[in-house]
């Protein structure tokens, strides 16, 4: 099933046709129909319903309303016009490039693609310089996201063939993705996060937990211990706006240095100076400058479109997050060696 049509300014029809699955018997249409087709924000989609050019088995009922499974939601709509998203030389961090598909590493501080605030200088403004021909692909072929301030792997589509099948795994749920996070105390053992993911009723800027959001699991383990922070591996079964930095705020172990879920800055008592980059540093100096979520997409595994092939990317944290994680792991020391005698604690 093809998520979108090629958003050039010549073609602005939508025709769109899927099935809801039976295993999504009993659940809102609304939350379906998000999924059923993800090229299009769930507002959109409600508008359209509200208006007609979104129906289910002929007819247009409301969003709450339960599906049984089996029936056929079709889209008749025009899309509105948007301007075009310019070509601009931004350096991109190519890890991998084939006809098919381009994997790039996304450094801190760039948006993924134009939106309200952000007209230009995004990673899609980006692509559209390094290859012209991406101006075919619904939003020069990206198909995920990373938030502004989150680093690390994005696959992108050349072709819209490449495109329809990126889309296809991700809603399958069959494209790994790990993520290194370091986050405010201590675990004893790895877990998952099984909430569901929804707007905030009050603060639009965020995300939360709540009843009726958007099924979302994380899994997590633990990849290196600290006396008061922990460096967690998080896998992700879906794809949810700002779902690990919800998710570990929601089990009260925020990410160190997110804005918007983070809370106060937590300084472990008794940190005393480490040496970083040659230089001597408290331990909450460091933990104050690190200004974003301490989040890095580490690993993507997916099938490539074409061959059918399985392939892996992993690509090493930026200078800041392991600076973070310099000073963290110089604390460690520190404290064991204070801490030897009576075993207050142990790495």
């Amino acid at each position: 099933m093809s998520s979108e049509m090629n958003n050039e300014p010549d073609d602005k029809r939508v025709d769109e046709t899927a099935v809801v699955p039976e295993a999504a018997a009993g659940r809102r249409l609304d939350a379906v129909i998000a999924e059923l087709f993800p090229a299009f924000s769930r507002s959109r989609l409600q508008r359209w319903l509200k208006d007609g050019a979104l129906t289910v088995d002929g007819g247009s009922p409301r969003g709450r309303t339960p599906v049984r499974g089996g029936e056929q939601v079709v889209i008749r709509a025009e899309l509105p016009e948007e301007g075009p998203v310019a070509a601009e030389p931004i350096a991109l961090d190519i890890v991998f490039e084939d006809e098919a598909l381009l994997v790039v590493n996304k450094p801190a501080g760039l948006v993924v693609h134009p939106g309200a605030g952000n007209a230009d200088g995004t990673l899609q403004n980006a692509l559209l310089h390094h290859d012209p021909r991406l101006h075919a692909v619904p939003r020069a072929g990206i198909v995920h996201r990373l938030d502004r301030e989150t680093t690390g792997l994005m696959v992108v589509a050349k072709t819209l063939e490449a495109h329809a099948h990126l889309v296809e795994q991700l809603q399958a749920r069959t494209v790994g993705r790990e993520y290194l996070a370091v986050v405010v105390g201590t675990f004893t053992a790895g877990g998952q996060v099984d909430a569901p993911i929804g707007r905030h009723p009050r603060d639009r800027l965020r995300m939360a937990v709540r009843e009726d959001g958007k099924p979302a699991v994380t899994h997590y383990r633990v990849e290196e211990r600290f006396p008061a922070h922990t460096l967690l591996r998080c896998r992700l079964e879906s794809g949810r706006t700002h779902q690990i930095r919800v998710h570990m705020a929601y089990i009260r172990h925020p990410l160190v240095g997110d804005p918007l879920y983070g809370g106060r800055l937590a300084v472990p008592s008794g940190a005393a100076s480490v040496a970083v980059d040659g230089d001597t540093h408290t331990l909450a100096d460091v933990l104050r400058g690190f200004h974003r979520q301490a989040l890095h997409a580490e690993t993507l595994t997916l099938t490539h479109p074409v061959s059918g092939e399985t392939l892996s990317w992993s690509a090493a944290p930026p200078a800041d997050f392991e600076r973070l994680r310099t000073a963290l792991r110089a604390h460690r020391n520190a404290v064991t060696e204070a801490e030897a005698d009576d075993g207050r604690w142990r790495p």
